[in-house]
């Protein structure tokens, strides 16, 4: 092991120290009794340990190609998040989708529950929930006088999801925690308590959100040019020219929406608009599935499928990750996300569907690429190969790296991969497959356009207020006219563009560096170039900002 790859582990175990809610998160043992220290102190001590880190990294030369890699990710990683913590960002921000709140409350999903140990850590983390979230109230209170405060309509947002947590007639996030354990011991009592005084500290959050934060916030939700392009840079690992991806992604849109229609005419007839090709997919008793455990079981087996069919033929999958499970989410807000496996595995990987309520019947045509994306050879591949590959990359390369652009878009590009193979040919699972792209194509535009409050090109292909600036409403009116997402899922996808800015663009924009990756490949390797050795040796580089991807693979 280099001197590299020693200061990267060695960075592993302090900060594990630092942020136990990080070290369960990626499945590091010893910490899942408390939470990282939430106040002004506990984020500084973690951005001295950055600081500390990027400075002894300056002093060490690399000694592989490995290492060379390995250092050029640490940099670029741990110099965006110094440069995030010192703008102020760090400390303040507060959206539906991120916050040192949702931290806390996620962190609960993944702790282990078998066994007296597992259930003690998990009511002393319980009990906590009002000392952790008091912490954050003093940081979020020594940020905004600071100057520094989420928008108001976040903030709101964020309080009414802090509402729907803790509704006494609906899914009570931390009693149903305890109530799914069945503990009626003594050990039992203290999970109660813990969920009581969980729901009590979030119910008291959420008022202080609304009337303490809210009314500091900022009134305008768009993030401007300079915060936004801080974002977008750690979000992708790259820089990229925010005024040229915000052209193409109409032209993609547009691209993406006229194979949608030559879809529909294949599954409706010639002339079909793809609404009526939608309309027919969605009343095909064969491509619904009725009940959440159906649907989660539906889930299961086609990820078994595609990790058995693509083992051995395209893919090298290691013994580790061919397992997954997938998980019906304790919330409901709509969204579907991944969580890795622990270091020892002990803990698979894991698919999670936020199912809203009152949903009971699922069209499997719109969910089919979702797996893809989601399990193999999308997220579940490229994190569980990173985790296992001990003997290439540090353990911070295998725990801790991760990058939006370099993930979402390597799961996206797996769609795409699955379409190339053969596994959409059905034109009911392709409509899906395209229309997942094209939303992601709509958050570039919407994404871009609405927190750089720029203009509408004046000769756009949908004719779509031409001239005119954008504003959420026009971004909720877009949205809704080329994205088929119901409403209540598709009015929380726009908060959370609005929220986490340069987040939403990663996907789409991460897919087209991939492929541009792949291309680059087949320039330098000619007769050569061999896709299944391309992508294991892309994945084994680990995850990495996409400017550091590009140089390792261009040095392969």
């Amino acid at each position: 092991m280099g001197r590299i790859d020693e200061l990267a582990d060695r960075y592993v175990a302090e900060w594990a120290a630092l942020s136990p809610t990080g070290a369960t998160a990626v499945g590091i043992a010893g910490h899942d009794d408390t939470f990282d220290d939430l106040s002004p102190d506990g984020y500084a001590a973690r951005a001295e340990l950055a600081r500390r880190t990027l400075a002894a990294l300056d002093t060490i030369e690399p000694e592989t190609e490995a290492e060379r890699t390995a250092r050029e990710a640490m940099q670029e990683r741990l110099g965006l998040e110094l440069d995030l913590y010192v703008a102020g960002e760090t400390t303040s921000e507060v959206s539906v989708i991120t916050s040192g709140l949702h931290e806390i409350r996620m962190v609960l999903d993944l702790m282990p529950t078998d066994g007296e140990q597992a259930r003690a850590n998990l009511a002393a983390r319980l009990n906590l929930f009002p000392h952790a979230l008091e912490q954050y109230k003093t940081t979020l209170r020594e940020a905004a006088a600071a100057g520094r405060v989420s928008a108001r309509a976040q903030l709101i947002e964020v309080a009414k999801q802090c509402d729907v947590w803790v509704d006494p007639d609906g899914d009570n996030v931390f009693h149903g925690l305890v109530e799914r354990l069945g503990e009626e011991s003594t050990l039992g009592a203290g999970l109660r308590r813990g969920a009581a005084a969980a729901t009590a500290a979030t119910a008291e959050f959420g008022q202080f959100l609304r009337t303490e934060l809210a009314p500091r916030g900022r009134e305008k939700q768009a993030a401007g040019r300079e915060r936004y392009e801080l974002a977008s840079q750690y979000f992708l690992g790259a820089r990229i020219d925010l005024d040229e991806t915000y052209a193409w992604g109409f032209a993609e849109l547009a691209r993406l929406e006229a194979d949608m229609r030559t879809v529909a005419a294949q599954i409706v007839g010639p002339g079909a608009t793809v609404d009526e090709a939608v309309a027919a997919l969605d009343a095909d008793p064969a491509r619904t599935v009725r009940g959440r455990d159906a649907f989660r079981d539906w889930m299961q087996q086609l990820a078994d499928q595609a990790i058995t069919d693509l083992n051995g033929t395209h893919f090298d999958i290691p013994e580790q990750v061919r397992r997954i499970e997938c998980m019906i989410a304790p919330t409901s807000d709509g969204s579907i996300y991944y969580t890795g496996p622990s270091e020892d595995f002990a803990r698979p990987g894991r698919m999670w569907w936020a199912v809203p309520q009152g949903l009971t019947d699922f069209s499997t045509w719109r969910e089919v690429t979702t797996v893809y994306h989601e399990g193999v050879p999308g997220h579940h591949l490229q994190i569980g190969q990173t985790a296992v590959r001990a003997e290439l990359l540090n353990r911070w390369q295998r725990l801790l790296c991760w990058v939006s652009g370099h993930g979402e878009g390597w799961a996206l590009y797996a769609e795409r991969l699955m379409e190339e193979l053969g596994y959409l040919d059905d034109p009911g699972n392709r409509l899906g497959m395209l229309d997942g792209q094209a939303l992601r194509a709509a958050r570039v535009i919407v994404d871009i356009g609405m927190h750089l409050e720029l203009e509408i090109p004046k000769d756009n292909p949908f004719d779509f207020h031409p001239g005119a600036r954008w504003t959420p409403e026009l971004g909720w009116e877009f949205l809704r006219a080329h994205c088929r997402v119901p409403d209540e899922m598709l009015r929380f996808e726009l908060n959370r563009y609005l929220g986490w800015p340069g987040q939403a663009p990663s996907y789409k924009v991460g897919e087209r560096i991939w492929l541009q990756a792949r291309e680059d490949a087949k320039a330098r390797k000619g007769a050569d170039f061999d896709l299944r050795e391309f992508h294991r040796q892309a994945l084994d580089l680990g995850a990495l900002g996409l400017d550091p991807l590009r140089r390792a693979l261009a040095r392969l």
